[in-house]
């Protein structure tokens, strides 16, 4: 019987599983390794350039964000010295409350108020926005009439602010 027996090799013909190519192996050599690897997951030079760049445009958008909300919220929005305390209520009948406050707000400058009056439950039974026309007085007093849905048992200003 003539013929190569298992495990054993012919000159002409071998395997790929026979061959000791693996990455400590002398026939791949490191730089073509690193190089394989490199182009297989694409860690080119071009590559990384373009994620640094991408990288460093994100945080200066971020840091431009942060600063034009800074500028917004806390530098372009002056109260002009508005404030407000609730004096007290007046609860006229099941669908009607009067709110006593007084506003305070710099002289020369109007102010818009939102009026609402609460029930047991918490829930806003009445809801009115005044408008305080430019005065020379910087605090004045306020009653609101507010219309109810239902009998309500406190009455306050929600917010003011300068239009």
């Amino acid at each position: 019987m003539s013929g190569v027996g298992r495990g054993q090799h012919t000159a002409s013909r071998e395997l790929p599983w026979d061959q000791d190519i693996h990455p400590g192996s002398p026939e791949l050599s490191e730089q073509h390794h690193t190089a394989t690897l490199d182009d297989r997951y694409g860690r080119t030079p071009g590559r990384a350039r373009r994620s640094r760049f991408i990288a460093i445009t994100a945080a200066i958008a971020v840091v431009v964000v942060f600063a034009a909300w800074v500028i917004w919220a806390g530098l372009d929005q002056s109260d002009r010295g508005l404030s407000t305390d609730d004096v007290g209520y007046q609860v006229l009948s099941a669908h009607s409350t009067v709110v006593h406050s007084q506003v305070s707000v710099d002289p020369g400058n109007r102010a818009k108020c939102a009026v609402q009056v609460l029930d047991k439950s918490y829930s806003i039974v009445g809801w009115k926005e005044i408008t305080l026309a430019a005065s020379e007085q910087r605090t004045r007093s306020v009653s609101t009439e507010v219309t109810t849905t239902t009998r309500g048992v406190t009455g306050l200003i929600h917010d003011c602010w300068v239009p």
